[in-house]
């Protein structure tokens, strides 16, 4: 069977559970011949496509994430390595980088600190982003540090990055230029796609049962670590703008949102 048509029996068999059977199909063909997707697609739709990419196919029609078969994800303008454990980095959330880059136009944040870090996801981009900077990232969970650690190391910013265990910002003292967060901000027994609820950690995706119990405890916590001119860049989900808004106001910031490029507000800057 040649790629062409093994890429269109495999769209075939994920199409019920997938709603991107194609480009499923596509990455784990990619994978498997140790290629990427672009020049799968433009030089061996004629190539043999050979007996690997029948077993991934599997592995995403039982509902395990792209991401995890293939072992990285790409955002912004890295690739991260990703497997079970981390959440996802998914487009959304570069919103965060591009309010940053609009707030700091010509000029680049010195010190940026992104809390709940995972695999290194808003750190790194950053970092990359602003050859400048350094930075300090966050998390509950020794095993998005591990992913965090290898992915400073494979991209050479190792040493501008420094992962850190722990709750929040509780054992943060020093300011930054530019704070970076993804809390988790899905309501406690929302319905999810199976391979979101079954595959990426619970904690990095539940928020109580109105979605907003990380948003309180990190609201008091922010305007201490902005340093004069900082911005704190944070992720929220679709309708959590409004209730959000009000706990970082509240708590003295000044509040601005952005819109991710579906049109949902998906971003809240806070200022001191």
């Amino acid at each position: 069977m040649t790629v062409a048509e093994a890429l269109a029996a495999g769209a075939a068999k994920l199409a019920a559970g997938s709603d991107t059977p194609r480009l499923d199909a596509e990455l784990l063909m990619a994978h498997a011949l140790g290629t990427s997707r672009e020049e799968l697609l433009l030089r061996r739709l004629g190539d043999e496509a050979g007996s690997a990419f029948d077993s991934l196919i599997s592995r995403r029609e039982a509902g395990e994430p792209v991401a995890y078969i293939v072992g990285e994800r790409d955002f912004w303008t890295i690739t991260l390595e990703v497997g079970p454990g981390v959440l996802i980095p998914r487009p959304d959330s570069e919103t965060l980088i591009e309010a940053a880059e609009e707030h700091f136009g010509t000029g680049s944040p010195r010190r940026v600190l992104d809390l709940g870090t995972g695999p290194g996801t808003l750190l790194l981009a950053a970092l990359a982003q602003w050859p400048e900077a350094h930075g300090l990232g966050i998390d509950a969970s020794d095993t998005a540090l591990a992913y965090a650690r290898r992915n400073a190391e494979r991209l050479g910013l190792a040493g501008r990055a420094e992962f850190r265990l722990g709750d929040w910002a509780e054992s943060v003292s020093s300011v930054f230029d530019l704070i970076l967060c993804n809390p988790p901000y899905v309501e406690t027994g929302a319905d999810l796609p199976p391979d979101v609820s079954a595959w990426e950690p619970a904690e990095a995706l539940f928020a109580g049962v109105d979605g907003l119990d990380d948003y309180r405890r990190l609201a008091p916590r922010l305007c201490p670590l902005l340093a004069p001119g900082g911005i704190a860049c944070i992720e929220i989900g679709a309708g959590r703008r409004d209730a959000v808004a009000a706990l970082l106001a509240g708590a003295g910031l000044a509040v601005e949102t952005r819109k991710d490029l579906a049109g949902i507000d998906r971003c809240l800057i806070a200022k001191g």
